[in-house]
């Protein structure tokens, strides 16, 4: 059995590499949003064509990623967000919400500075990690039924 991991989050450190490298050799199956900023920003003119008010730019690019990111969440066994130290994710707040709306298995990932903020979030989530290498001990545990050495 695969198991199918979506990686939401903030997309400015290596983190999903981090734990897709943990994770090697594990039967686990990884998706997440596109994490080239500007690509991300930008797809919905790139694709629809351009528009010269922010609001919609911005629009058209979040509805098309919108489009991957539910299918991603959907089709996922674990759900891991990651709330990262430089922005306000609300992306990721919303990706965590919808996870949870779904029954989906939701791992936070954050620093302690975010346990006030991110507290409602923290408490939809079957586990709060700390850092990378605890989500890869929890999918080994997960799989394997094994614990760290």
């Amino acid at each position: 059995m695969t198991l199918k991991v979506y990686l939401s989050g903030e997309i400015h450190t290596d983190w999903r590499e981090q734990i897709i490298a943990g994770a090697d050799g594990l039967d686990v199956s990884f998706d997440g949003p596109v994490t080239d900023h500007a690509a991300s920003d930008d797809c919905g003119v790139a694709i629809l064509g351009a528009e010269p008010d922010k609001f919609w730019h911005d629009r058209k690019g979040a509805q098309i990623n919108a489009i991957r990111t539910r299918r991603g969440i959907e089709a996922a066994d674990v759900v891991v967000v990651r709330f990262g130290q430089q922005y306000k994710q609300w992306n990721a707040a919303f990706d965590a919400g919808f996870a949870a709306a779904l029954g989906k298995s939701l791992v936070i990932l954050h620093d302690a500075e975010h346990d006030h903020p991110l507290k409602e979030v923290d408490a939809a989530a079957l586990a709060v990690a700390r850092e990378p290498g605890q989500v890869v001990q929890i999918l080994r545990y997960v799989l394997t039924g094994s614990l760290p050495a």
